[in-house]
């Protein structure tokens, strides 16, 4: 190792060293900001995503629940039930089949945006590894 004498004063080395750590924090502060902006932009996808399935799904719901419910009902009427009676109880059917398919869809997407992560990795990783340097440039 090349070892070449440093004719600097101890207050230029120490000003040198808290300058370059200043320097260090900024520059991990400019990572924690575009890694959050990052994570958002996740964010905002996957609940961009999300508002796009609910609309396709309330939009194929109100076209096809009433066929559902009229071909359900056309059933229960050929099987001898009262019309009124088949009606009400196809809507209910229906309306408990397609409830329980939209539950499953939000909590599906609501998983998926629980599961994304919010911790700064990468920031936090090169903290610690400036916290090592700094602390090997101290002793």
């Amino acid at each position: 190792m090349l070892n070449h004498r440093d004719d600097r004063s101890l207050s230029d080395l120490m000003t040198g060293l808290v300058t370059d750590i200043a320097g260090l924090f900024r520059k991990e502060i400019d990572l924690a900001k575009a890694e959050a902006s990052e994570n958002l932009n996740r964010a905002i996808g996957s609940i961009e995503t999300l508002l796009v399935g609910l609309i396709f799904a309330i939009a194929a719901i109100g076209v096809l629940l009433s066929a559902v419910v009229q071909g359900l009902s056309a059933f229960l009427i050929g099987q001898g039930m009262q019309e009124a009676n088949a009606h009400a109880l196809s809507a209910v059917v229906v309306g408990l089949v397609v409830g329980l398919l939209a539950w499953v869809m939000i909590s599906r997407s609501l998983a998926r945006l629980g599961n994304r992560s919010i911790l700064f990795e990468r920031t936090t990783a090169s903290l610690q590894r400036d916290l090592d340097v700094a602390k090997e440039t101290v002793k």
